[in-house]
């Protein structure tokens, strides 16, 4: 079973095992958060919410907290001598999927 679920603003398909990223939540390691379904794929059977399916949980397990890769931008402006290195690392959430379940 799959599912297609709105966590941190995006669209992830997910399956049960999975591990994946998001934007740091609120818990702590082993805390259990669920997240809006937006789309049950079973087999064959497709179910599609408007704009969530009723009924329908995945169940993911908080693994870690930690920190993105690091972002280095510059800020530059030509003949002024202004050069300035940015940078900046997105804490995340470390999640596995438990369970999908569709009642």
């Amino acid at each position: 079973m799959e599912a297609i679920v709105r966590a941190d603003g995006r669209q992830l398909r997910l399956v049960e095992g999975q591990e994946f990223e998001v934007n740091r939540l609120a818990g702590e390691p082993g805390d259990i958060v669920d997240l809006d379904v937006m789309m049950v794929l079973d087999g064959s059977n497709v179910t599609v919410g408007k704009p969530l399916v009723e009924g329908a949980k995945v169940r993911a397990r908080i693994t870690q907290h930690g920190r993105g890769p690091k972002l280095v931008f510059m800020k530059y402006k030509n003949k002024v001598r202004y050069r300035r290195k940015l940078g900046h690392r997105q804490p995340v959430t470390r999640l596995v999927v438990e369970a999908i379940t569709k009642e």
